[in-house]
């Protein structure tokens, strides 16, 4: 693997390569795209392949005496990826102290050069089945020092606060705020990692498959008020911060509940907490932009004045991470 940065056409990006593949047919979702989950998968492939850069090659390994998780996930999704889509993943470090480092992990279309999403990954170097934090070893110092990288524009925040976070996630909490339910199950088999902590695509996943009942009454509330009115919509994130809290593990208990932050030109924001239902204590907490998609003109649909007061009106006063 090179280095260098990598380019096509006018683009040009920093890293190395981690990753490289494609999109399948079964990673799309109702909007012909592929879906959040599967953009974290790629995600959590491509860190494998970058902590063998940084000197662990065999971090996620069963048999591993240091592993990396992750703390929290700053994604910006760019460019829709459909079926059959080829791909590739660079990476590299932005900075690195003591046993943790944010790490950048951009995901491209090969075809074009496009960038797809963008990760900000905040990880941790930690005992594997403790979960305890440790020192990176020399070696990682070393080669950390020849894949710094700093953070490209389309990479950075744009819709989402990215200052420290203090969590305010519980389940005593969501019933004050009156946050929908969304989801309720339970991590099963083939969801966790070889050290029995959850999947990390498992959350954003799991806020995809139980978002509709929530977030189609207000589609309907910008797609009623927008002037032209659109035929089909639908929904496109465009950004979110996740911030992991604890891993569950097999057979633990997990609630989604989730409420309306407020709106802006096309943007909704929202925040979905992964929650414990038996404890009350958060699994991890997010926030998101989003955005109406008008599903035949690919393209966003403008929150009109009418449908912001609509929306404000739903809208949770305090709600956040």
């Amino acid at each position: 693997m090179t280095n260098a940065p990598a380019s096509l056409g006018q683009e040009t990006w920093p890293g190395v390569e981690i990753w490289r593949g494609g999109v399948n047919t079964w990673d799309c979702d109702e909007m012909g795209h592929m879906n959040v989950r599967f953009y974290v998968v790629r995600a959590m492939e491509g860190l494998v392949g970058l902590a063998a850069e940084m000197g662990l090659p065999h971090a996620f390994a069963p048999h591993a005496n240091a592993t990396l998780v992750v703390r929290e996930h700053h994604i910006r999704f760019l460019k829709e990826a459909h079926a059959g889509a080829p791909l590739h993943m660079l990476g590299g470090v932005i900075e690195i102290g003591d046993s943790e480092a944010k790490l950048l992990q951009l995901l491209v279309h090969s075809a074009t050069g496009e960038l797809a999403a963008t990760f900000q990954t905040t990880v941790a170097h930690v005992t594997p089945r403790e979960g305890e934090a440790f020192p990176w070893p020399t070696i990682v110092r070393e080669r950390a020092k020849g894949l710094m990288v700093e953070i490209p524009e389309r990479a950075q925040a744009r819709s989402v606060d990215l200052s420290p976070a203090v969590p305010q996630a519980s389940l005593d909490r969501a019933e004050a705020l009156g946050l929908t339910r969304i989801s309720l199950g339970a991590l099963g088999a083939g969801e966790s990692d070889a050290f029995g902590r959850m999947r990390a695509e498992q959350f954003i996943g799991r806020v995809s498959d139980g978002i509709g009942a929530f977030i189609a009454p207000l589609r309907d509330i910008v797609a009623e008020a927008a002037d032209p009115a659109p035929g089909r919509v639908g929904g496109a994130v465009l950004e979110y911060r996740i911030v992991y809290l604890a891993w569950p593990r097999l057979g633990d208990r997990l609630e989604v509940r989730s409420g309306l932050i407020g709106s802006e030109g096309r943007v909704m924001r929202c925040a979905h907490w992964l929650l414990n239902p038996d404890t009350g204590q958060a699994w991890g907490t997010s926030t998101v932009s989003a955005i109406t998609f008008d599903l035949d003109a690919r393209k966003a649909v403008a929150i009109s004045p009418a449908a912001a007061t609509k929306l404000a009106e739903r809208s949770v006063e305090g709600l956040g991470l």
